[in-house]
């Protein structure tokens, strides 16, 4: 993201994008929260990728260089701070509430956030903001190039069932070195990242309007209830709900 753009402020507003549609890299000097009303939104550091539907938003540290894509036709709502109500240093996927969604949303579409009410609306905001629990479906990237080599052929087909062995096999690499790489570069077990992974995949396809079945098989789930059950354990609700 060498060509990244700055921005100092982190602008509080709403826009649409359509699907597929993107916002390239670019980083500001406030905090930001991002939040997808319709659609799925995902960001994209260097670090690692986020996606957040309708019951998540996501939570964008000052000085991250971070860019921004549409899954299903979107209504993104952005929100500047230039406190850090949430005490986070790293972006952070944050479960939205019925109340912080609505709030979410009149705020970036107030059009004047300086009278008593849109104050009063702000304080509001930032008291749930600042309740909000931390809830990821997050796919960090691998630098080693033998694990780079495994997460980029399960990134090409997510439904590939093969074991680390297996894998390490075309990667140059043993089960056993590749154990120890998911731990110490991603932060995870190899079946905890294949899990992001796939449910990441997952809420693109629902966002462009496959159905739950096609889904669940084209995401490397044996069917569509251990995908059902394993989305509602993760994200605490069904798949259905995100058609």
């Amino acid at each position: 993201m060498s060509n990244s753009r700055h921005h100092p402020a982190a602008p509080t507003t709403s826009r649409d994008l359509a699907a597929a549609a993107s916002v390239t890299a670019h980083w500001h000097d406030e905090n930001q929260i991002v939040y997808a009303s319709r659609g799925v939104v995902a960001v994209h550091t260097e670090a690692s990728r986020w996606i957040a539907p309708a019951h998540r938003a996501l939570w964008i540290p000052a000085g991250t260089v971070h860019s921004h894509r549409a899954y299903g036709v979107t209504r993104l709502h952005f929100l500047g701070l230039t406190q850090n109500p949430l005490k986070l240093c790293e972006p952070t996927a944050l479960a939205v509430s019925p109340l912080l969604r609505e709030l979410l949303i009149a705020y970036t579409e107030l059009s004047s956030r300086e009278t008593p009410a849109g104050k009063r609306m702000r304080a509001v905001l930032l008291d749930q903001l600042a309740t909000a629990s931390e809830q990821p479906v997050r796919v960090p990237a691998a630098h080693d190039p033998r694990l780079a080599a495994v997460c980029s052929a399960l990134e090409t087909d997510p439904s590939d069932a093969r074991g680390l062995e297996a894998l390490g096999r075309e990667a140059g690499a043993s089960g056993r070195t590749l154990t120890r790489l998911f731990r110490d570069e991603l932060g995870m077990t190899f079946p905890q990242w294949r899990t992001q992974l796939r449910l990441y995949h997952a809420l693109r396809l629902l966002a462009e309007g496959h159905s739950v079945t096609t889904v669940a098989l084209r995401c490397g789930f044996a069917t569509a209830s251990a995908f059902i059950d394993v989305f509602r354990r993760s994200l605490g609700h069904t798949p259905g709900s995100y058609l």
